[in-house]
């Protein structure tokens, strides 16, 4: 009996781990449990699915550029003159002509001043309906056309934004009222023959509002409005009739 339980103790025993030899203590064990480190491996399936993914992407992108670059081709950018509108300025001042009450002016200036918008304006805001044309000049400036039947001093004033009259000037056989500001803004003013008045402003040079404001008078005087030679705010009286 004594021997059985003797070697039961001895089965119960875990066997000691074996000694390392001496000055290899930890020399060829890569790590704490002595097992060599798991390197991942990429089976062929997922290696072929993560190769679809990234073809996918690919040509994704490049429906999406195919898609997108006859759009940019069908639009250029605008060179570096800018963009220049083709407004028929004699066309649209016909088609304002019935509203207005007037031949509104349609100046001649051939390819030199280029006229960006051309409209009737009905005159909601400031009471008092006109007629406006921008133009574009040769050298790159602006002046502003408007005309109207039924101007105020106020509202002059505004047009002219405060500027004083600093003398007159000849254009088109007409005197023009001038007026400056000081900062680089005027305004050229001319009362016609059919009871309107146009006024320029811009920053323009007065050589180019010369030049306009002499094609304003010869508009004017082709529509019967004005004719060179008319003093500013002349009026025309009608024939006498015979009496019978």
């Amino acid at each position: 009996m004594g021997d059985y339980r003797g070697v039961s103790e001895l089965q119960e025993t875990p066997p000691a781990a074996p000694a390392s030899p001496a000055g290899g203590a930890g020399q060829g064990v890569p790590g704490a449990s002595g097992q060599q480190p798991v390197k991942p491996v990429l089976t062929a399936g997922a290696a072929k699915r993560a190769n679809a993914s990234v073809i996918g992407m690919i040509i994704a992108l490049v429906l999406s550029i195919a898609t997108f670059l006859p759009i940019v081709l069908l639009n250029p950018s605008p060179k570096s003159d800018g963009y220049r509108p083709d407004i028929n300025v004699s066309a649209v001042a016909a088609n304002a002509a019935d509203v207005a009450g007037f031949t509104p002016a349609a100046p001649e200036t051939g390819d030199t001043f280029r006229a960006n918008y051309a409209r009737w304006e009905s005159g909601t805001s400031s009471g008092v309906p006109t007629w406006e044309v921008g133009y574009l000049t040769p050298k790159e400036s602006f002046i502003g056309l408007v005309q109207t039947r039924q101007s105020n001093p106020t509202w002059l004033l505004q047009q002219v934004k405060s500027a004083p009259v600093t003398g007159t000037r000849s254009a088109g056989g007409r005197e023009w009222e001038l007026r400056d500001t000081g900062k680089g803004e005027k305004s050229m003013v001319l009362n016609d023959a059919a009871g309107t008045t146009v006024i320029l402003t811009g920053s323009a040079q007065l050589d180019e509002f010369t030049t306009l404001a002499a094609a304003v008078v010869q508009s004017l005087a082709n529509s019967g409005s004005a004719s060179p030679g008319n003093s500013a705010g002349a009026t025309v009286s009608p024939s006498p009739v015979p009496s019978p």
